[in-house]
């Protein structure tokens, strides 16, 4: 197939990848008037990256640092514009129970930030959270805390309104073309895809866990992990959303669990926030159970909410692309300001997606964001590794 003419028209941006990030920032761009064009070698919303799986959890006592905490405010800020401009609701307040000891990774954080931050939250025993909450258990010396206006996003609904929006705004939208190489200049950027080359002013890669195939010229720290999410049927209605039972996390001996209320009897989802399989190779989607990951859900199923049926209903497998801290790299490249990088979510980065799309077009459009971002910043791994050519095949 002949390639379009490096003379086509010349964009202000182009957008390779449009799961989560990649999606936002296309509307972001386009919502502020700028021409964008979005690239993605599948036809997202789909289930071959991270953004899919039905839901996501969003929370703003962030046990992983309180620098997170203003990034999520304007988050939810996001989120609900976007609601508002489809008339569907897309965040569901369920609440969210943080379960485990004190003074644990999860509710030590997750305390020091709704102090630093005023954020408000309930804390309780764990004796208190079974009464409020029949169905969980836990270790009588564990601590509870409930954050409120915590609940969970529909995932595949919130890229495919970003990216219908961006379409209403005037966004070109390519699907189902898989990138070559990108090349990028002081004058600007090429990125061939198997159909055409296209031009612009700034490039925003948000390739997911592609990103080191991208960014193969930059020793950029990513690790591929295969996950694996599960949803069971339940004995009873105590999880049930429309009986007011909410999201959870819980710090176990075994590991970090986190779940979803059971909605309109599609069952309780749960998963593993630790273990999973580092991936060798390019990401391919295809994903296979694994009898041990599922032996440790249902062993921490039958331990702290014994009122699952261990009857598997559904399997999904999905990747989280992991960087040394998990802490996310959101930066303009060392040796090519015009091209940004969002990559490294490090399997809690879907909540952010809204704002990390405004900041992905802040620093495309005018090399800065007003929302502070310096610990995403390249500078945290010293050395970015060799800078290439500016000629980058994938």
């Amino acid at each position: 197939m002949s390639l379009a003419s490096p003379t086509s028209k010349l964009s202000d941006v182009i957008v390779v990848g449009l799961g989560g990030v990649g999606s936002a920032a296309c509307y972001w761009l386009a919502k502020h008037g700028y021409s964008v064009v979005g690239v993605d070698q599948f036809d997202p919303p789909h289930r071959m990256g991270s953004s899919h799986g039905d839901t996501r959890i969003i929370r703003k006592s962030y046990f992983e640092h309180p620098s997170y905490v203003p990034l999520l405010i304007r988050a939810y800020e996001l989120w609900r514009d976007l609601e508002s401009r489809i008339g569907k609701q897309i965040y569901f307040p369920t609440g969210l129970l943080e379960i485990g000891p004190a003074d644990g990774i999860v509710l030590s954080g997750v305390t020091r930030s709704a102090r630093e931050h005023s954020l408000a939250i309930e804390l309780m025993s764990i004796d208190q959270a079974c009464l409020q909450y029949p169905g969980i258990r836990g270790s009588g010396d564990w601590q509870v805390v409930l954050e409120k206006d915590a609940g969970y996003l529909l995932v595949e609904q919130c890229v495919a309104a970003h990216l219908e929006q961006s379409r209403q705004l005037g966004a070109q939208i390519r699907t189902c073309q898989r990138m070559i190489r990108w090349q990028a200049d002081s004058q600007g950027v090429l990125v061939e895809t198997e159909r055409e080359i296209l031009r612009a002013k700034k490039l925003i890669l948000c390739a997911g866990p592609w990103a080191s195939q991208v960014l193969a010229q930059y020793s950029i720290p990513l690790q591929v992990l295969r996950k694996h999410l599960y949803w069971y049927p339940c004995k009873s209605g105590s999880y049930s959303k429309e009986r007011g039972f909410p999201c959870f996390f819980y710090d176990t001996p075994t590991g970090y669990y986190y779940g979803f209320p059971d909605h309109s009897g599609q069952g309780l989802k749960v998963a593993r926030h630790s273990g999973g399989q580092w991936l060798e190779g390019i990401p391919d989607g295809q994903h296979f159970p694994d009898d041990q990951d599922r032996k440790l859900v249902e062993a921490f199923l039958q331990s702290y909410l014994p009122e699952v049926e261990l009857q598997l209903k559904r399997w999904s497998g999905c990747y989280y692309t992991m960087t040394p801290d998990e802490h996310f790299i959101v930066d303009r490249l060392p040796d090519q300001a015009n091209v940004v990088v969002v990559a490294g979510l490090s399997g809690h980065g879907f909540k952010f997606t809204s704002v990390l799309g405004q900041i992905a077009g802040e620093l495309a459009i005018e090399s800065h964001s007003a929302l502070d971002i310096d610990f995403f910043r390249f500078h945290r791994f010293g050395e970015s590794g060799s800078i290439g050519s500016g000629n980058h095949v994938c």
